[in-house]
């Protein structure tokens, strides 16, 4: 199962993705590790950020490794090193360029098979996996946002006014927005918790509650859907009409109108059902045969 949670720079996803991944005993993909990785192996390789054609062409050779917990680098164990203020302050040079968020958002696509994944980004419901069976966007104000943004940096001690928070988060947010790929959206079937006046515990079981929600749906018989809208057999030889419903990323699904699901419970019959029987059907929707009546006309 894939659970992808997304939101713009200080909704605070990134530590809640972690911990919707350990209560859930999923693994967790730092997808921003990545390409910290990639602006790390570009700065050793003196590549100048400003020659596209190189970054892309790194990007393509380059040799990541992901374990579940570490980031490799040419083999080299960088989870630290991608951390540092030089990476960061060089990020967005590698991670604008379209055909470098391709490449990575392939190897993300590997990566995440097989497994039981929550992931975090910007673009992970809305582009990298857009199938993904649970998806979350996680927004708050920007002055609450700005807020949390304050208190980290007062425990890391690097104090800084709440209005200079606040003009560089409207700026990265703007960028963010303004990106032709991988901007900061919800995908249209995701669900939005908008974390203003919750604790961390309280997001955390907002979550975790949608992730179950989902995990609960999947699991009860008949075959899942793929598609918004879909036409599946179940064992019974009946169909369904799966469809959207009120509650956005959950599907749901409801029997076709009674005219309709007669006919279809009669074309799966054997084949030497008198053929009358399906026009007598159509012709009377209002009625129902029970079993065992004789049915008229």
């Amino acid at each position: 199962m894939i659970v992808t949670i997304d939101g713009p720079a200080g909704a605070g996803k990134s530590s809640i993705a972690k911990r919707v991944a350990q209560r859930l005993g999923f693994e967790f993909l730092d997808t921003g590790a990545l390409y910290r990785a990639v602006t790390l192996g570009a700065i050793r390789a003196q590549i100048d950020f400003q020659d596209v054609d190189a970054l892309v062409q790194y990007a393509k050779q380059v040799n990541l490794r992901w374990d579940g917990q570490r980031v490799f680098l040419n083999g080299d164990d960088v989870s630290d090193e991608i951390r540092s203020p030089t990476v960061t302050d060089a990020i967005r040079f590698v991670a604008d360029v379209p055909e470098v968020r391709h490449q990575l958002s392939r190897l993300q696509r590997e990566i995440a098979v097989g497994r039981d994944i929550v992931t975090e980004g910007r673009d992970q419901g809305s582009e990298v996996f857009p199938r993904a069976e649970c998806k979350i966007f996680l927004t708050a104000s920007a002055q609450e946002r700005a807020r949390r943004r304050q208190r980290q940096l007062a425990v890391a001690g690097r104090p800084m006014l709440i209005e200079q928070i606040l003009r560089a988060q409207e700026r990265r947010d703007e960028e963010a927005r303004s990106r032709p790929v991988g901007g900061v959206r919800p995908a249209d079937d995701a669900r939005v918790i908008e974390s203003d006046c919750m604790t961390c515990e309280q997001v955390l079981e907002d979550a975790r509650r949608i992730v179950e929600e989902v995990r609960s749906r999947d699991e009860r018989p008949g075959p899942r859907q793929a598609a918004d809208t879909t036409w599946t057999g179940g064992d019974s030889g009946t169909m369904a009409w799966c469809h959207r419903g009120s509650d956005p990323g959950r599907p749901s699904c409801r029997t076709p109108d009674p005219t309709l699901q007669k006919l279809v419970d009669l074309i799966v019959q054997p084949v030497d059902q008198p053929a009358h029987r399906i026009l007598n059907a159509l012709r009377r929707p209002e009625r129902v045969p029970e079993t065992g009546q004789r049915q008229q006309g």
